[in-house]
């Protein structure tokens, strides 16, 4: 039987407005929504107490939350400076220790920006990095924490879905975070027909293997974009923006995935959340009828 998960990326604003005010009471509030998936939020650093990031595995275990954790923003595994490429094999790892004590098995990270270079050269910048960010992680305890490099919305990152598939070739403990919202800005709209979902799917199969694509990270917004692709996350309700993600869910059905799909919705992360879950059970429902 397959399995899926569903999330929010940080806490809605609904959150605050229930009266709730700490992160480890999300995971119940989230239980009680109907969701099964929870991406904290270390985007702008690591800075998390090790006994709070005890109380919110502990509360998600209870709760049966699965936890992923996104990296700081500001990791750039092709900078030009060495210092700041080793800063950010280094910031990888607080994310990893992080995850160790909350009990989440997958960190998402930002691969970086092209800057100056290349993209070839960016490239050729960032593999050694993220190699012997892979290797730190085993010898510091962290080799059951997957590492999934993000696909970037903007066109001056490095994290096209090629380039992110690549990253994922160096190690098998890598799998790559499909954002659809932001592969949907970076190629000026390209995702609006199942035929173009399946076509992402056949890419990561051909490049990393059918198991490792069945069990994908999935990000998960509507998005405005401009000819530099990203510009503005929006909610499921703002429909003038894509992508569709009903023709995402058939394809997920049809292709028996198991993936986690964080949503990353404006503010509603979690409403919207349940508006995903809810599309994907019909789908899923409507196929097997």
């Amino acid at each position: 039987m397959d399995r899926i998960w569903f999330g929010p990326s940080g806490n809605s604003s609904k959150f605050y407005e229930d009266g709730y005010k700490h992160s480890y009471q999300m995971p119940e509030w989230l239980r009680n929504m109907g969701l099964n998936a929870y991406e904290y939020q270390c985007n702008k650093g690591t800075n998390i107490k090790k006994e709070t990031a005890e109380k919110i595995g502990e509360e998600a275990r209870k709760a049966g939350i699965r936890l992923s954790i996104h990296a700081p923003y500001y990791i750039n595994l092709s900078s030009s400076e060495e210092e700041k490429r080793e800063n950010s094999i280094q910031y990888i790892l607080n994310t990893c220790r992080v995850a160790k004590w909350m009990g989440a098995d997958r960190i998402v990270i930002h691969p970086g920006s092209v800057g100056r270079f290349s993209r070839e050269e960016a490239m050729m910048k960032a593999l050694p990095v993220l190699a012997e960010a892979v290797k730190r992680a085993d010898e510091a305890g962290f080799s059951d924490i997957t590492l999934c490099p993000e696909v970037l919305g903007k066109m001056n990152n490095l994290g096209s879905l090629e380039e992110v598939l690549i990253m994922c070739r160096l190690d098998d403990r890598l799998i790559p975070c499909i954002d659809f919202g932001h592969l949907h800005a970076r190629t000026l709209g390209s995702l609006t027909g199942i035929d173009d979902f399946n076509a992402v799917f056949d890419k990561i199969e051909n490049s990393i293997g059918a198991e490792r694509a069945k069990k994908i990270h999935i990000h998960f917004s509507r998005i405005e974009f401009t000819q530099a692709g990203e510009k503005k996350h929006h909610t499921m309700d703002d429909t003038e923006y894509g992508p569709d993600f009903e023709l995402l869910a058939r394809v997920l059905v049809e292709r028996k995935t198991e993936p986690v799909i964080i949503c990353e919705s404006r503010d509603r992360m979690a409403e919207d959340a349940v508006i995903l879950k809810g599309i994907y059970e019909r789908v899923k429902n409507g196929c097997s009828a």
